[in-house]
């Protein structure tokens, strides 16, 4: 996820889902270690992956269809030179839209797994595992059309292929898997309180 966005998203939903499941300190602190712990191990799962299968970007195989750009040749430059080699290819491209020029010369790394997918479903399916039980359903339609979303424009900006997609997402249901059962627990019980849950199924008749 880019700097510092996913880290400030990061944060924002962090207590967002402390607020949503209201546990008491001790739990809270160790919510927030496991949702944290999540995430950057997804990232850090991502990272290695990319590395060893180091699959092109689609749109550096249109470079090297459309300017004769070598995928292994372009690869293996450093970051930067990558994205000034794209910046000098795309110069004139006018019928290429600006503000994606741009992020072609950001985005300069490898294609799988999508690091944007895993941060985005990672949160979605959080919502799913943990929030659920507290039928905190605006949330998890909130998270579930945002990673879609998010999905959804990793292809269109040219950024990754399908598989690349599918396996982030699978990677993330693991992580989450795994989050979920440790939140359980460590942290107790993700049911709601008597109250709580009294006040739930009072909203539900009313709509």
């Amino acid at each position: 996820m880019t700097k510092p966005w996913g880290v400030i998203t990061h944060v924002i939903l962090c207590g967002w889902f402390l607020w949503c499941l209201r546990f008491r300190l001790r739990a809270a602190i160790m919510l927030f270690a496991i949702l944290g712990g999540a995430i950057i191990v997804g990232q850090g799962v991502k990272s290695w992956v990319k590395e060893r299968v180091q699959e092109p970007r689609p749109f550096v195989v249109w470079l090297e269809k459309t300017h004769h750009i070598p995928v292994d040749e372009f690869y293996t430059l450093k970051r930067t030179e990558r994205g000034h080699l794209v910046k000098e290819q795309l110069a004139g491209q006018q019928n290429i839209p600006v503000f994606l020029r741009q992020h072609w010369q950001k985005e300069t790394g490898f294609a799988f797994p999508s690091g944007h997918t895993m941060f985005a479903a990672s949160w979605a399916l959080l919502a799913v595992g943990l929030l659920w039980p507290r039928r905190r359903t605006f949330t998890i339609a909130f998270l579930l059309v945002w990673a879609t979303g998010v999905m959804g424009s990793r292809l269109l900006l040219g950024m990754h292929w399908p598989r690349d997609l599918v396996v982030a997402t699978l990677i993330s249901w693991l992580l989450v898997t795994l989050a979920t059962w440790l939140a359980q627990r460590i942290c107790g019980p993700l049911m709601p309180p008597r109250e709580e849950a009294q006040e739930i199924a009072e909203r539900e008749q009313e709509s």
